[in-house]
């Protein structure tokens, strides 16, 4: 399973970027999908996730600022993101807990990060 991540860039405070994350190779099923992120310095943390049903869960952070989405039809989850602040500058993470196959279990599976820089 590779995660490829793209959408990442230098935006001003106030500005929007959409991140993009396709998954491909063996892929017998996809559970939940969901973007992390870590700034300098911080932790990896938990931006938002979207289970297969479609139910999402956001970091009180970005409630009401980020929107998480993903298409089954193409594996690829994303994160529309809104009102940037110079707080949201961070690399960004897709994850997937994915099934390679029948045969296999169900494993965590990482994009290489995408860099989101706020500032003026």
């Amino acid at each position: 399973v590779q995660l490829q991540a793209s959408g990442g860039g230098l935006v001003q405070p106030g500005g929007s970027l959409r991140l993009s994350c396709a998954t491909s190779g063996s892929i017998f099923s996809i559970n939940a999908m969901g973007w992390y992120r870590q700034a300098p310095g911080n932790q990896r943390e938990l931006v938002a996730s979207i289970t297969s049903g479609g139910s999402t869960n956001y970091a009180d952070s970005v409630k009401g600022r980020f929107t998480i989405s993903r298409d089954n039809a193409k594996n690829t989850v994303y994160l529309q993101m809104n009102s940037l602040k110079p707080e949201d500058t961070a690399v960004y993470y897709c994850n997937v807990k994915a099934q390679p196959s029948i045969y296999r279990a169900t494993s965590d599976y990482w994009g290489q990060g995408t860099l989101v820089t706020v500032s003026s």
